[in-house]
């Protein structure tokens, strides 16, 4: 899950002090229902995994999903990997005592040498890479996996076609409006996700992850800009 080199903005937006002191508010203000969608995705890979569970997060900077799956299941461990240290850095100080139960790398899914996982997942992230790079990124981390384990993918994901992506984009933006951004704020963002992110249909995103390898995918998550999916290995 390397970025092209027409993504330097992206590791360099994730790197700058500022942005990251700033992070752990801002996927709560542009995610509608966020802690719902930590609580589902620990649901679903609960249904799969032993109490003793190994997990592979893959974008794991910052440190918000790390945290919501260590609190609810006591008995899991975890890999959270980030090619950002400075997030991998606000992701441990998150942790805090939780930290005991998980290994913070740096690097992307091909610098992961453990295999056999019980369950992987992968928040807000995938949107970030191109059709082919997701699709090989999600390979990879299939091939990391234990047979049936879950895999769980959340990320933007939209209608495209006639107007609709601006549409809803721009509900993307109303809705962080209503969740207290300024304006201006919002407005950035809404045009830096129309400029740069490689948002692609759902019904494509359902298609990647099947051609990847993983069986039985199903959305479980839809809201605005944002769709969820659960496959199995």
């Amino acid at each position: 899950m390397k970025p092209e080199k027409d993504d330097a903005w992206l590791l360099k937006a994730y790197s700058d002090p500022d942005a990251v002191a700033n992070y752990a508010d801002g996927p709560r203000r542009f995610v509608p229902g966020l802690s719902d969608l930590h609580r589902m995705t620990g649901l679903l890979l609960a249904e799969r995994v032993p109490e003793n569970a190994r997990v592979l997060v893959l974008g794991a900077g910052g440190g918000l999903e790390l945290k919501a799956l260590a609190e609810a299941h006591a008995g899991w461990t975890f890999v959270g990997v980030d090619p950002a240290a400075e997030m991998l850095t606000l992701a441990e100080r998150m942790l805090g005592p939780l930290n005991a139960r998980v290994t913070l790398q740096q690097g992307y899914i091909d610098d992961v040498s453990e295999t056999a996982f019980d369950a992987a997942v992968c928040l807000l992230t995938l949107h970030f890479l191109d059709a082919d790079e997701r699709r090989r990124t999600e390979r990879e981390i299939r091939r990391r996996l234990k047979p049936g384990a879950p895999f769980v993918a959340a990320h933007s994901s939209f209608p495209q076609a006639d107007g609709a992506r601006a549409l809803w984009l721009s509900r993307y933006a109303a809705f962080a409006v209503a969740s207290g951004v300024d304006p201006s704020l919002a407005e950035s963002a809404r045009a830096n996700v129309d400029a740069k992110l490689r948002a692609i249909t759902p019904e494509q995103d359902q298609a990647i992850l099947e051609e990847a390898g993983f069986r039985d995918v199903a959305l479980f998550y839809a809201a605005f800009t944002w769709r969820g999916w659960v496959g199995y290995a």
